[in-house]
């Protein structure tokens, strides 16, 4: 099991749809998070993409010299820039970090954003080119020379003269909820990922691109976007999540409802139904929480609860076939502390360098009357 964490480029706060509370997102507090991110023990963390988000790419890359071992799961994006000099990108990113990029692409479901970054495709022809893109990509990044005369691509001579450190190239995630994305995602993808639905729901995906990539000779491992919401009570851990939507109002509702209503993405209008813009009822699955997406646009749900049941669920999609969970909450600095220290443990995961130095060295906690180390409690994780 990988747990990744997430990089608010796109802003950060205590509660949704409003400016109280909020914080900006400038280099020091992304610098803080991603500095978080690395120290704690997660595998690394996503950077989101959009004309609502700070460049991925120049964030992740800024991001470099001040980490040491997290992962960066930036955004390509087809369309945007050419499969070669995407393919020049991420193998530089990917040797300049010694391996430590991934890759998330992401073919776009917001029609009027993408015409602002001329793109004018129908959903499914969006996805023929991605799958165009992406056939060349991954032949350059494999060191072959590219001719390609496709429907939306004409690349002659495509090369790359220095290549990545991962083989064949930087593992590659896609998301897509429609037969075209998951088409894509079968002949393409290294990791399928899926927002956080009810685990009935994300059985279904999971065995549709299994059979599709099986028809492809291929096989795809899996992985979800959540946020977590994760308190030492569960009673605590629901009264959180009612806070973090105390100041939205039914118009800022209606107003985010309206744009996502324009959106062609099949994984976005299948978000939005599970809440169907209503405060009421958003606790759609046992600890799964759809309050986020009334406002957010992708992922929209959360689990919430005590770190027990929390890891629960986190087991139960597991079970399903979920190896990858990409997890956020908010504030994101201070609760990728809580789940580190609250979550990691109850699913075991390895000790992060903050956890596993001896006490003696950095005591856990403060000091009692300036001379005695506080003392770890039987059966107390």
């Amino acid at each position: 099991m990988k747990l990744f964490w997430f990089l608010p480029t796109h802003g950060d706060g205590r509660y949704l749809g409003t400016s109280i509370g909020g914080r900006a997102t400038e280099y020091p507090y992304l610098l803080q998070v991603a500095q978080a991110v690395d120290h704690l023990g997660f595998s690394g963390a996503l950077i989101p993409t959009g004309r609502s988000c700070e460049d991925a790419w120049i964030v992740a890359s800024s991001l470099l010299s001040v980490t040491k071992r997290m992962k960066f799961l930036v955004a390509v994006r087809p369309g945007i820039i050419s499969p070669s000099a995407s393919a020049r990108m991420a193998a530089t990113f990917d040797r300049l970090s010694n391996g430590r990029l991934l890759l998330n692409v992401v073919t776009g479901g917001d029609p009027v954003e993408l015409a602002g970054d001329g793109i004018h495709l129908d959903h499914d022809t969006r996805y023929e080119l991605t799958d165009e893109f992406l056939t060349v990509f991954r032949r350059i990044m494999q060191g072959e020379k590219v001719d390609f005369h496709g429907r939306h691509l004409h690349i002659k001579g495509g090369s790359l003269l220095f290549p990545p450190i991962q083989n064949p190239h930087p593992p590659l995630y896609f998301g897509g909820s429609s037969p075209a994305g998951m088409q894509v995602a079968a002949k393409h993808a290294d990791v399928y990922l899926t927002w956080g639905e009810p685990p009935s729901q994300v059985a279904s995906k999971i065995e549709q691109v299994r059979k599709l990539a099986a028809q492809q000779g291929r096989t795809v491992t899996f992985g979800i976007r959540l946020h977590v919401i994760i308190r030492e009570t569960e009673k605590e851990a629901w009264k959180a999540a009612e806070e973090m939507i105390r100041h939205l109002d039914d118009e800022t509702i209606r107003n985010a409802q309206h744009i996502f209503s324009r959106f062609d993405s099949v994984g976005q209008q299948r978000m939005t139904r599970l809440h169907h813009g209503k405060k009421s009822n958003l606790e759609i699955s046992p600890n799964l929480w759809a309050g986020i997406g009334l406002v957010r646009g992708g992922a929209g749900t959360a689990l919430v609860g005590d770190p027990q049941t929390v890891a629960k669920r986190i087991r139960e999609y597991a079970d399903l076939g979920i190896e990858t969970f990409i997890l956020s909450g908010y504030p994101h600095l201070e609760e990728a502390y809580r789940v580190a220290e609250w979550l990691f443990p109850e699913l075991s995961l390895p000790a992060s360098p903050l956890y596993s130095r001896p006490s003696a060295v950095s005591p856990f906690g403060e000091i009692v009357a300036n001379h005695h180390l506080p003392q770890k409690k039987e059966g107390v994780k």
